[in-house]
């Protein structure tokens, strides 16, 4: 199988983009300096290399480079012949004049804006001291004019490159710092989530699980007061039985004190199930969410745990759809009898335009993966598909009574990612 090309980084990027500059203007400024300007051409390839590769240097050795630079310009302005001024820019050529504003530029943005502005103070003192230097090229009038012009476009070309690359370098800071807001924030968010998950888990442990031991423990205690003619063997079988849930009780204690922190206080209130469902859905309703409910229940009485995860598959199932398919209609269906409880939450295509996914919604949600754990405890099943029409639809069924394994569904499970509808 062929291995999938890798996109370079944002880093990689810049470095090709500077590593490119820096070999074209050595390529054009090292003919230019020996032809136009009269300089040897071995001192021409060195000086050149010095002040075109200053802005790779610049990266990692900012002082080197800032030294290597300005001595190579000084050297470069020096180095003429006396009739340059006539026809060419001194004293920079305009390739050492590009690499010189990519040096400030580079410093500016990588280093700040001190390390900026020692380069560009070095470059406009060296470029004073090559004129001073050299008297000779400054013929007559006409030649002195036009290298005070000279001096007067390089200097404000350089002073405009090092506002800019200021003005970068603070931008690249403020996004910079949102991108660790934002990594806060969604780190503080998954936090919160998995707070709630685990306060919500131990309240189910407590509502159902310890409620069902609790139940145990005192029946199995009271058993030889209860039932007449009740033999010693029985009797302390009884007994065995109910420390076993006295101990299994001290053990879930422990565990819900666990998964109970600080920041998830315990709810009081009773849990919720089926009857419960109508009263959910008229919450979304009053959203502006269009929601029907159709509701078929003929069991007796439907166990505790199963009517618990179902209201807990439905809430997730409709939280899904409001997330997912803002403003399409959505339909619920319970089914209960004797054996089984059937939920089936079906939305239609949303005409909503959709937001671009970000990051965060790229990661596989855990909605859909805890409605499957919650009727795969039950020995029940979930199946989450898309339908014919572009919606939605998840269907679960809920057994009474467990059986050693869970129902599989027919077909496969879709699998956790975004295009799921899966919450996050």
């Amino acid at each position: 199988m062929p291995r999938r090309l890798r996109m370079p980084t944002r880093r990689q990027i810049v470095l090709l983009t500077i590593a490119a500059a820096c070999v074209t203007l050595f390529s054009v400024l090292v003919p230019l300096q020996t032809s136009v300007y009269g300089t040897a051409v071995a001192l021409s390839f060195l000086l050149a290399a010095a002040l075109c590769g200053a802005p790779l240097l610049m990266l990692t050795h900012p002082r080197l480079a800032t030294g290597a630079s300005a001595l190579a310009m000084v050297l470069l302005g020096l180095l003429v012949s006396p009739t340059v001024a006539e026809h060419a820019p001194w004293p920079w050529s305009v390739p050492a004049m590009l690499a010189f504003l990519l040096i400030v530029g580079v410093a500016t943005v990588v280093h700040g804006p001190k390390h900026g502005a020692i380069p560009l103070g070095l470059g406009l003192a060296g470029s004073l001291i090559v004129v001073m230097l050299r008297p000779d090229v400054i013929g007559d009038a006409d030649a002195a004019a036009a290298i005070s012009a000279d001096l007067i476009v390089g200097a404000s070309l350089t002073i405009g490159v090092y506002v800019i690359s200021l003005l970068l370098a603070g931008r690249m800071r403020v996004g910079a710092e949102l991108d660790r807001e934002r990594a806060v924030s969604a780190a503080e968010q998954e936090r919160r989530l998995l707070i709630e998950e685990r306060t919500r888990i131990a309240r189910d442990l407590h509502d159902v699980v310890a409620h069902s031991m609790s139940v145990i423990q005192v029946q199995a205690a009271t058993a030889r007061y209860r039932v007449d003619g009740l033999s010693d063997e029985a009797a302390a079988e009884f007994d065995s039985i109910a420390a076993t849930a006295r101990t299994s009780l001290t053990e879930m204690r422990r565990l819900l004190g666990v998964l109970r922190t600080e920041d998830g206080a315990a709810e009081l209130a009773p849990q919720q199930g089926l009857a419960d469902i109508p009263a959910l859905i008229d919450s979304i309703r009053r959203s502006g969410a269009e929601v029907a409910l159709e509701q078929r229940t003929d069991a007796s009485e439907v166990p505790m745990a199963v009517d618990l995860a179902a209201f807990r598959i439905v809430q997730e199932a409709l939280s899904n759809a409001l997330r997912h398919s803002p403003g399409a209609p959505i339909a619920v269906s319970l089914d209960a009898d004797d054996r089984a409880v059937r939920v089936r939450v079906r939305n239609a295509a949303t005409t909503a335009p959709q937001a671009a996914p970000t990051q965060a919604r790229s990661e596989p949600g855990h909605g859909l993966r805890g409605m499957r754990e919650r009727a795969a405890m039950l020995s029940g099943s979930v199946q989450a598909s898309a339908t014919a029409d572009g919606g939605w639809l998840v269907d679960a069924r809920l057994p009474f009574e467990t059986s050693d394994s869970p129902d599989t569904p027919d077909t496969p499970d879709t699998p956790d990612t975004p295009e799921t509808k899966e919450a996050p």
